[in-house]
């Protein structure tokens, strides 16, 4: 086939889209130069102009969907188009889950070719009001000085004001309705990006699904204490019903990071409670904690499920553990759980947990994960199983490299993204691991996004 080169790509064509990037772009090819367009769907026919051209690839924005995809429907959320947090809401929810397993296989397949076993993903039990952590930015209008609140538009920072959202609970769209009416009514302005001037600048909810309250975090563009911040925070808390809980978190920095180092209490409790296996578990306002419990459940039982069926009574390490949600709900199958988290206020909520569970089988330690496995592995340690769940840039060789010394059968891995997830594997497989296979779950619905189990055998 006579590859196509970029320079004689025309402005305007007429495309069928065949699968789904990893980014949820729909992918078209022309003899061989690939063509990815967003909002669309495998099996649209459509119109597109070519936006941008690289040597093997090209974007391109859709003028007219001649033949629509038999898959395709419409979004329930008016603003679907413009938000940009649902990239896939217009699929129906079934192929959405098809679509994302093929993402897997895909990535999978670049680097193993077809030996690793991708099985079905498991469906989120909620595919409306799932998300249980929401973070708006809050800004204000020119001329109005109308506070205004939501999530920006595609690549850019234009916020679009969302009075409702149908993937978080719809209390929380009255908490932000209360905050967008009565901010400026005790001199609380809106966060002006551009000048750095202005106020607040996001507010952070962690909602529970266990008992349906929220923990309100106010965002503030200061480094002290604001006394109309602090009297807003009371006036919040006392007229609405679900709110456990009011703190305020400090960032006066030039910054994409939402939350500042210092948060203060201002009234209520500084944590919301939600349940995992059968446990209840507190989160806080840097917690980290997944933001759709129910399909986090479907996870943790599946884990848990795995190892009292394939390895009972094992002992087991826990790496990148936050608040040792995993050691706590494996307490019950195991013989004793090691986990191992840097962040000091997950470490310490972790150990009141398992007071409060009167668990005394699971020890937490406070400590960056890879210098921690480094010790134990220098240390002859052995383990059963270990647990590593990293963040989206995976492991380092090194922390695999000692969980491969560490382990005596089978090192479980979670991760929220298919490519590093991939990387990790082969680097795992190339020193003599067994990849068993890969079990995905629907974390996000009606985004690309894909949360996976990984089993491998030593």
């Amino acid at each position: 086939m006579q590859i196509v080169e970029k320079d004689n790509i025309p402005n305007i064509l007429e495309i069928r889209i065949d699968r789904l990037s990893n980014l949820g772009f729909g992918i078209a090819k022309l003899n061989g130069y690939v063509i990815f367009v967003p909002n669309t769907c495998p099996e649209d026919v459509v119109r597109v102009k070519v936006d941008k051209r690289n040597k093997n690839y090209a974007y391109g924005s859709i003028i007219e969907i001649i033949t629509p995809s038999p898959h395709r429907v419409q979004p329930f959320c008016k603003m679907q188009n413009v938000c940009g947090a649902c990239q896939l809401q217009f699929i129906d929810y079934h192929s959405q889950l098809k679509y994302k397993k093929e993402i897997v296989e895909d990535t999978m397949r670049k680097i193993f070719g077809s030996e690793i076993e991708v099985r079905d993903v498991v469906p989120s039990p909620q595919i409306k009001e799932y998300r249980h952590k929401i973070q708006y930015p809050i800004s204000q209008t020119k001329e109005s000085k109308r506070i205004i609140a939501g999530y920006y538009k595609p690549s850019s920072h234009d916020l679009i004001n969302i009075k409702y959202c149908p993937i978080q609970p719809e209390y929380c769209d009255k908490i932000i309705d209360f905050i967008r009416e009565n901010a400026q009514k005790l001199n609380v302005s809106g966060y002006i990006e551009k000048e750095h001037k202005g106020l607040l600048r996001h507010v952070v909810i962690r909602t529970s699904s266990l008992n349906k309250k929220s923990l309100v975090v106010l965002v503030i563009n200061s480094c002290s204490k604001n006394a109309n911040v602090e009297n807003f925070a009371k006036l919040l808390f006392n007229n609405l019903d679900n709110i456990s809980g009011v703190c305020v978190n400090y960032n006066s920095n030039k910054t994409n990071l939402i939350l500042g180092e210092k948060t203060d209490l201002i009234i209520g409790k500084d944590y919301v409670e939600e349940a995992l296996c059968d446990k209840v578990f507190k989160i806080g306002v840097k917690t980290f904690f997944q933001v759709n419990p129910k399909s986090a459940n479907n996870i943790f039982n599946y884990i848990k499920n795995y190892i009292k069926t394939n390895c009972p009574n094992s002992s087991i390490i826990d790496a990148y553990a936050g608040i040792s949600a995993f050691g706590i709900c494996l307490s019950d199958i195991a013989s004793n759980v090691t986990t191992v988290e840097e962040t000091k206020e997950s470490v310490d909520i972790a150990n009141t947990l398992l007071k409060e569970n009167n668990i005394n089988n699971v020890s937490a330690y406070c400590e960056d994960a890879g210098s921690f496995l480094q010790k134990l592995a220098t240390s002859g340690t052995k383990f059963d199983i270990t647990v590593v769940d990293p963040p989206r840039k995976g492991c380092t060789k090194e922390s695999l490299d000692y969980a491969l010394k560490l382990t005596k059968r089978k090192i479980i891995y979670v991760s929220c993204n298919p490519a590093t997830l991939a990387r990790d594997l082969k680097y795992l497989k190339d020193q003599g691991a067994t990849i068993e296979y890969i079990q995905p779950f629907d974390m996000f619905p009606h985004t690309y996004h894909i949360e996976n189990i990984a089993i491998i055998s030593l």
